[in-house]
Parts: structure tokens; sequence; C-alpha cells
């Protein structure tokens, strides 16, 4: 007996990854641990991005990387980039704005430094803008 429902055309298959996936996940991880590193150096010890709302915030936020990394929607990955690197921008910019405060306020310059946490969610925020604009400005494939 002859089937009733046939297809006629060929399969067409989706991928599941985009131009962007691999830079997303990249991205993300760089946001997720540079989150809970030291975000200031002092001479007396490190602070650690965990130890404000700002850390918390940027950790909460990095896992939508790793998801938009992995959706074959490109307008959806391209927020999941701005929406995870939006807290990390808001952090940088927060804490050096905070440090070169407090070596003005206490004429200490050269005391305060980005630690490795605050640098690498520069960086995971950089290559996040980077991965959207590229996905903007790409045709679809």
């Amino acid at each position: 007996m002859a089937s009733m429902t046939s297809t006629s055309g060929t399969a067409v298959r989706r991928r599941v990854f985009h131009p962007g996936s691999l830079a997303m996940a990249i991205g993300g991880l760089c946001v997720m641990i540079g989150s809970v590193l030291p975000w200031i150096s002092t001479p007396l010890g490190h602070i650690p991005g965990h130890a404000s709302y700002l850390g918390w915030a940027t950790l909460a936020a990095a896992p939508l990387a790793f998801a938009g990394a992995v959706l074959p929607y490109r307008r959806v990955a391209i927020g999941h980039c701005l929406v995870a690197a939006a807290p990390a921008v808001l952090a940088v910019g927060w804490q050096t704005v905070q440090m070169v405060l407090v070596s003005a306020d206490t004429d200490s310059w050269g005391k305060l430094w980005p630690g490795m946490g605050l640098i690498m969610i520069a960086g995971g925020a950089v290559i996040l803008l980077r991965t959207a604009w590229r996905l903007i400005r790409t045709p679809d494939a």
C-alpha cells in the first residue's frame, strides 16, 4: 500500500551552530572565569570580583553566551551576545572609575591595579561585542 503523504523534495537540514558559536563560547568562558578572579590588586591583597554585585551580575550573565552559541538563530545569538557583554562592560567601566577616584582621593597613584579577572571580563566583553558585530554584518549563509 502506498503512502498518502510523500515528500517530493529533499529534506533541508538546519545547522545548529552559526559562524559566531565558537567565539561566543570563548567570550562567555572568559567572562565567567574572570568573574571569580581578583578584580583589583592592592598592596594589602586582592579584591575578588564576586565580592561585589557586579561580579555576581557578570557571573549570572555569562551562561547566556553559551546558550546563544548553540541556538541556530542569528538574531537570538546577537541578543545573547549583547546581553552577556553589557554587565561586563559596565563592571569594567565602573571599577576603572573607582580605582581612579580612590587613587586621586588618597594620593596613592600606582598602588591600585586592575587584576586578572577585570582584564579577563574586559577581553570577554570585547570578544562578545565583536561577535555580535560580525553576526550583524555577515549575510546569512
